[in-house]
């Protein structure tokens, strides 16, 4: 059965009635430009298969019932009463996303939803992103204002930063919010604007999840974030993103070698990023496969954001003949991996993968093949 299978079927159990709406935002993994979004920098991700799903009635009052069978769990809140949580819980995105969405305008009206996702918590494929975006849909359906992606996409990011107190950059939301079916999206993260671009010919993304999650990151994610703007500052810059790649080389040496180091990954990441759009219109698997590689190497070694599990998996995939490329994506210090690989070869490098990782770690990998897929929708009527 569907997960959109799944949350009907909830829902009728619930409430004794089909639901009005089936809603569904997808998460995401990054091919390349990892921790240049907060810095309004270039991010090159796409859309996944896997997404939260929200079946839902409008309610004639201004309170939520969500109820989850992931969590075993149901809440309810009322949107002219938010509350900021001591502690963070599934329901407090949805409560975050009304309280963005009401701050910038819009009159909200309650619902009654089932809500189900299959995008893995913790495994750096922005499942909380899903889980706002299909929110912010749902409040669309039932409130009857226009659907605007980066609005939508700004106002999910406000609610992580401001109510959850999670500093992301725009990426997350932003795919979730606007992927393409068969794109790559990237993504300015100044402008919002966007280009697509097909993978090359032949050519899959392997997501390989290492099977391991992120533990206590907020702090380490914020003090990389205020590191970056440390630098910015004192480059005189408004982010990192200005800074071209010969001028950082020739003054970089004026930076504390910490700060130089986080700032010498998201320089040349931005670059990577931008050239990895010429390498995918030019259908250059193997420059875009060497790309990710030097963002990897980059990630772990100046920005310091890798782990033992993630350069296990991603050195198995490199030794692999149909890999083109792999490196560790989302925020980092366990979760998952991404590899280009050849299409006609996947099977083999699954397998091999598998076992070199299994061998390495005693970890057993979740390793999936995905496409690119559309940003949230309303999928039913």
């Amino acid at each position: 059965m569907s997960l959109s299978d799944t949350v009907s079927q909830v829902f009728q159990n619930e409430f004794g009635a089909e639901p009005t709406f089936i809603v569904r935002a997808p998460g995401r993994v990054n091919l390349i430009g990892e921790h240049t979004d907060y810095n309004d920098g270039f991010v090159f991700p796409m859309a996944i298969d896997r997404a939260t799903f929200i079946a839902l009635r409008p309610r004639a009052d201004k309170r939520v019932l969500a109820i989850s069978p992931d969590m075993d769990d149901r809440r309810d809140f009322a949107l002219d009463d938010l509350r900021t949580p001591a502690e963070t819980e599934w329901i407090d995105y949805l409560v975050g996303v009304a309280w963005a969405l009401q701050e910038r305008g819009y009159d909200l009206c309650g619902w009654d939803g089932v809500v189900s996702g299959d995008v893995p918590i913790g495994s750096g494929l922005s499942s909380s992103a899903a889980l706002e975006l299909a929110t912010a849909r749902a409040f669309y359906e039932v409130s009857g204002f226009a659907w605007d992606a980066a609005a939508m996409a700004l106002a999910c990011q406000a609610a992580e930063n401001e109510w959850l107190g999670v500093k992301c950059g725009i990426m997350d939301q932003m795919i979730s919010a606007a992927g393409v079916e068969d794109r790559a999206l990237l993504i300015d993260c100044r402008s919002l604007e966007t280009a697509t671009a097909p993978l090359p010919p032949g050519t899959v993304v392997v997501i390989l999840d290492t099977n391991t999650r992120r533990g206590l990151v907020d702090s380490a994610y914020n003090e990389r974030r205020a590191q970056c703007e440390a630098a910015a500052q004192h480059f005189g810059v408004k982010a990192l993103r200005d800074m071209d790649l010969g001028t950082f080389l020739e003054r970089e040496q004026e930076l504390d070698n910490v700060i130089r180091k986080r700032a010498s990954h998201v320089v040349s990441e931005n670059t990577r990023a931008l050239s990895a759009r010429k390498a995918m219109e030019e259908g250059d698997a193997d420059l875009l496969g060497q790309l990710m590689i030097a963002s990897h190497i980059s990630l772990r070694d100046d920005f310091e954001v890798s782990s033992p599990a993630l350069d296990a998996i991603v050195d198995c995939a490199n030794a692999e003949a149909a890999c083109y490329g792999a490196r560790m994506t989302g925020a980092g210090f366990g979760g998952c991996a991404v590899a280009l690989a050849r299409a006609d070869g996947v099977e083999t490098f699954v397998a091999r993968v598998g076992a070199c990782y299994r061998e390495a770690t005693g970890n057993q990998p979740i390793i999936t093949v995905t496409g690119a897929s559309r940003g949230a929708e309303t999928i039913y009527p």
